[in-house]
């Protein structure tokens, strides 16, 4: 069973550069051009899934807005990773827990590109609790204004700007499924997850945008150094069939099939990439 060596980090989200060994985030195969002449907004696209999209994005020919935090080294490579694939980034910081900065990005987005096309939420945070106690109300609010919030108010931000052909997708997580004892308030925002992604499905079918998720297992991002002891860490991911986490960019394909043509006939979906955790969906 190959986990990873020990480590951990002080400060959520967590940061890519810091992490050993590094996610692989390049991606697997050459480009098609599924996504030529898009324009993708994707959130927490700094570092972990976020980049890996991101990238693999790119070099199916998107433009490509990365939003995240304050993780401006990860966020500069990222960037020049994309501009490596010969594609354009625009890079904004800042909180999409604040519907303002949400509607700044869409703004922003649209001077840039003139257009939005594809919206990834995928900008999260998760907090170990071992004592359910430790969950008061002011803790929670932060961490459902990251997952779940942030999400609607991406969603209102660029819905004007979107015509039909445009998808929505989502990052929710195995544990929306399986559930998890000590990252209580973290699955319940990738529930809600799950219910918005099928609630807006339906709500816009018939402006013809289409609405999906992918729930990532185990994936080797910055989010998990920055939120289990070293400990946890070292055996993250080796207790699923496969034995080992998954990579960034092993998930990162199925946005892709769910952002180009090859998607056009599913929304309000779930794909499951987790290592082979059949129970989890």
């Amino acid at each position: 069973m190959a986990g990873q060596p020990a480590q951990h980090q002080e400060k959520q989200p967590g940061r890519e550069g810091a992490m050993n060994p590094e996610p692989e985030y390049a991606p697997l195969y050459p480009g098609s051009g599924r996504l030529d002449g898009k324009v993708a907004i994707v959130t927490g696209g700094d570092s972990g899934i976020g980049r890996a999209v991101s990238v693999l994005f790119a070099r199916e020919g998107a433009k490509v807005v990365i939003v995240y935090l304050d993780e401006d080294d990860d966020a500069e490579k990222t960037r020049q990773l994309i501009e490596a694939e010969g594609g354009e980034a625009l890079v904004i910081a800042g909180d999409v827990g604040d519907p303002a900065f949400c509607g700044a990005v869409a703004e922003r987005a649209i001077a840039a590109f003139g257009q939005i096309d594809i919206l990834i939420n995928n900008a999260a945070e998760q907090h170990v609790r071992e004592d359910i106690a430790e969950l008061d109300a002011d803790a929670m609010k932060a961490v459902f204004e990251t997952n779940i919030y942030g999400y609607f108010h991406m969603v209102q931000a660029v819905l004007d700007h979107l015509e039909s052909g445009a998808r929505i997708i989502n990052t929710a997580s195995i544990v929306a499924y399986r559930g998890h004892p000590q990252l209580i308030d973290y699955a319940m925002t990738k529930g809600a997850i799950v219910a918005l992604t099928r609630s807006l499905s339906d709500r816009f079918a018939d402006r013809g945008i289409l609405v999906n998720a992918v729930a990532p297992g185990p994936i080797w991002t910055p989010l998990i150094p920055a939120s289990f002891p070293a400990e946890k860490v070292e055996k993250f991911g080796t207790n699923t069939p496969l034995g080992r986490p998954g990579q960034p960019n092993e998930v990162a394909p199925a946005y892709l099939l769910l952002a180009c043509e090859d998607g056009r006939y599913m929304t309000g979906q779930t794909i499951h990439v987790n290592g082979g955790d059949y129970s989890s969906s």
